[in-house]
């Protein structure tokens, strides 16, 4: 079995090529050459923590594994990242484990592509405002997967702690964007495009506060019980994710469903609109969002490329199981 521990996936695995992995996935679970397992995720009732675990099986890509980790709300204090994760691969033709794969920064990287690979995909040509609702970890890397996929020419941004945001500024002066804060009303009033990236229980964004013809690429809702925008925003608007069916139970659309507002066949898979088989956006005025719930099978696409390099620069650790 090969071990790639968390170190060395910063060589290994660029934001540049994260987006092409979590595309292909989403691409062969539209066509039916992937599949996901059940999520389990539950409350440990310990360190206030979540744990849990995403799997799935890519046929086309012949990645087979799990996901295990979560989130432990105490870890920054202790000098860590409150997400910890780690990806586990196995044969598929005998079932043999294969690799073992430092988690963390590669689930940042696929979050950031799955948002990117749906800007790209649903925005508008000339949206050039983006606006960023979170200013944590993940916020930075869905601000620098989102200008690679667009030009956007200034960036906004909100926080429910103002303070924070200085992490967006400073990512927006690394890469020569002007950056301001703003309130929730002028965010919706400026941006083209919004990227939301909370832990948020409660609806932030109203469908009163955003535009026509706004993209809106909720990336934060992954849990029973979470909420980003408001369910009357997500039925006005044309609604997409990475998988219907957690779309409907954890992800963003849970409420809109649960409310009677929308139902399951209103939303439309990513991968239909990368294969061609759904127009995607279809006017000016159409406001898109992209439920992006997080699935298995971004985990697998991007560790098996993580594994596939290391073999090729030699970096793997080798071990006898």
């Amino acid at each position: 079995m090969l071990i790639v521990p968390e170190k060395l996936i910063a060589d290994l695995v660029t934001p540049e090529a994260a987006y092409e992995a979590v595309e292909a996935v989403f691409a062969a679970m539209a066509r039916g050459d992937a599949r996901n397992f059940p999520v389990v995720r539950e409350a440990l009732g310990h360190a206030d923590a979540l744990y849990g675990f995403k799997s799935g099986f890519d046929r086309a890509g012949l990645a087979l594994g799990l996901k295990s980790g979560g989130y432990w709300p105490g870890n920054m204090d202790r000098g860590l990242t409150n997400h910890q994760s780690t990806v586990f691969l196995f044969d598929p033709d005998t079932g043999r484990p294969s690799a073992m794969v430092g988690g963390n920064l590669l689930t940042a990287l696929r979050t950031a592509a799955a948002s990117a690979v749906a800007i790209k995909r649903l925005a508008r040509k000339n949206a050039r405002v983006l606006g960023m609702v979170g200013a944590g970890h993940q916020s930075a890397f869905q601000l620098r997967a989102a200008v690679k996929a667009h030009a956007f020419e200034r960036v906004v941004g909100w926080n429910l702690h103002p303070e924070m945001l200085s992490r967006l500024a400073d990512v927006c002066a690394e890469i020569g964007l002007p950056f301001e804060a703003v309130s929730l009303d002028e965010l919706g009033a400026q941006a083209d495009v919004i990227i939301t990236i909370t832990s948020s229980f409660a609806a932030i964004l109203k469908h009163a506060q955003i535009r026509p013809g706004t993209h809106l690429s909720c990336m934060g809702t992954d849990t029973v019980g979470k909420q980003e925008v408001e369910a009357e925003l997500v039925a006005a608007a044309t609604a997409f994710t990475d998988e219907v069916a957690q779309s409907v139970t954890l992800g963003e659309c849970q409420h809109a469903i649960g409310a009677g507002l929308i139902a399951d066949s209103d939303i439309t898979a990513i991968g239909d609109v990368i294969n061609g088989s759904h127009p995607g956006r279809t006017s000016e005025d159409e406001i898109t969002l992209f439920d992006g719930t997080g699935v298995g099978l971004q985990d697998l696409a991007v560790a098996a490329m993580a594994v596939s390099r290391a073999k090729a620069a030699g970096s793997a650790i080798e071990v006898e199981i």
